[in-house]
This record gives structure tokens, sequence and C-alpha cells, in this order.
């Protein structure tokens, strides 16, 4: 598990075509300002990435998982933790 503002990464490998259905999904989010599925092969990307992330990170187990959650959206947001 990672500390807060600790350097870390995490690799994920997709295959051509679960990198073109997300590709497509995230330029519609980025033109329409909303995330909508819009056809079943979205979903199965995103589920399938979430199981992937499951699998690498430890803390959606942690006890502090929503203050871990707060402190990592700040730091992406360019924010100090709180």
């Amino acid at each position: 598990m990672t500390r807060p503002g600790e350097k870390t990464s995490v690799e994920l490998r997709l295959s051509a075509d679960e990198a073109l259905v997300l590709y497509d999904l995230l330029a519609r989010f980025a033109d329409q300002g909303r995330l909508e599925v819009g056809d079943p092969a979205e979903a199965r990307v995103l589920w399938d990435l979430q199981c992937s992330l499951e699998k690498r990170l430890a803390e959606p187990l942690d006890p502090e998982y929503l203050a871990l959650l707060e402190a990592a959206r700040a730091r992406v947001r360019g924010a100090a933790p709180r």
C-alpha cells in the first residue's frame, strides 16, 4: 500500500480493442462533459479496468479508505491534502 504523497505508479494492460473503446468513451466525455456508457463494450472495458485496479490497490481495503481517497483526489487536483 502506498502512503499519502508517495510517488508510485500502477501499470495496466489493455488490448488494442479495449484501448480504442476506452479512448472513444473518454473522447465523448471530454466533448460532452459527462460520462455515459453508450455500448455494452464500454461497460465491459470499465468493469475490466476496475477489476485490474482492484488486484493492484490495497487502499480500497484500508479502514481509512475515504481519507486516502480524498487525499489522492486533492493531490490529483494539485491541492494540498487536508
